[in-house]
């Protein structure tokens, strides 16, 4: 089915019709909601980061809600560049309508280098099944699962977007990251505008960050919801250890909007 591209222009008169968002008339799949952002590395050592992988192009967040029968939710973050050379970086997921993580994957492939890592949890045996691939070797392991349920990058954004409205101040719970838990605290970040085709937008904004006391994450996310029953993501900033990956919003190209939080 051709994709139905909604312009930011037309999401904001959407937006400004009433505090509660009107319908915007979008086409595309009916259970598919996906964002087209642009992508530029940020932070006092991006320009190292610059010399092996680019450092801006476009991203995709893609959200596959099940249909009848069907039971995870898959979310997909495709990165590519634009600077002419080919490669890309993946995060995917798939969740639970509670957004707990069932699969976690992520990959990159730039000029030679290409590494893949897939872990598919079970639950009630509480057992990570880890599958890590390079140019070089295989690997498939095993490791115990902590007693709770675990939220990777991608779920972690998604429940961010359906707990909006819920969320007052920290909340301490525990994220999976390459093959490790870290214990983390989702918080909101306060209130901000942004500009965008010349017209102001209200934004909420929310974080994941390394909780004290025990094993420090090495990353961290901001992500900016649009302030209505959408919470569009606006602006996601993924945190590493030399630089931030900055997305902003450029389009809607299906329309689906949160299926979940309807439940």
């Amino acid at each position: 089915m051709k994709s139905f591209k909604t312009s930011i222009a037309a999401l904001l008169t959407a937006l400004a019709l009433s505090a509660s968002a009107a319908e915007i008339n979008c086409g595309g799949p009916s259970n598919v909601e996906e964002f087209r952002y642009s992508w530029r590395l940020r932070g006092g050592l991006s320009w190292v980061a610059g010399f092996v992988f680019p450092t801006s192009g476009v991203g995709n967040l893609k959200t596959t809600f099940p249909k009848p029968g069907q039971g995870a939710i898959n979310s997909e973050l495709l990165i590519t560049p634009t600077d002419g050379r080919s490669g890309f970086f993946v995060y995917e997921s798939e969740m639970d309508p509670a957004a707990n993580t069932l699969m976690t994957y992520h990959g990159y492939a730039w000029g030679k280098k290409m590494r893949k890592e897939r872990t598919v949890f079970d639950y009630v045996k509480r057992l990570a099944h880890i599958r890590k691939e390079t140019p070089d070797k295989v690997e498939d392991k095993e490791k115990p699962l902590p007693p709770e349920t675990l939220r990777d990058v991608l779920t972690a954004i998604y429940y961010l977007r359906q707990h909006a409205t819920e969320i007052k101040g920290p909340i301490t719970t525990t994220i999976y990251t390459d093959g490790k838990e870290y214990p983390v605290i989702f918080r909101p970040a306060g209130a901000r505008t942004f500009t965008i085709d010349n017209q102001n937008v209200n934004a909420l904004g929310f974080e994941i960050v390394d909780a004290p006391g025990g094993k420090k994450w090495p990353g961290g996310v901001r992500v900016w919801l649009s302030d209505d029953a959408r919470r569009i993501p606006f602006r996601i900033e993924i945190q590493q250890s030399m630089a931030s990956l900055q997305l902003d919003l450029k389009s809607i190209e299906s329309c689906a909007f949160m299926q979940a939080a309807k439940m």
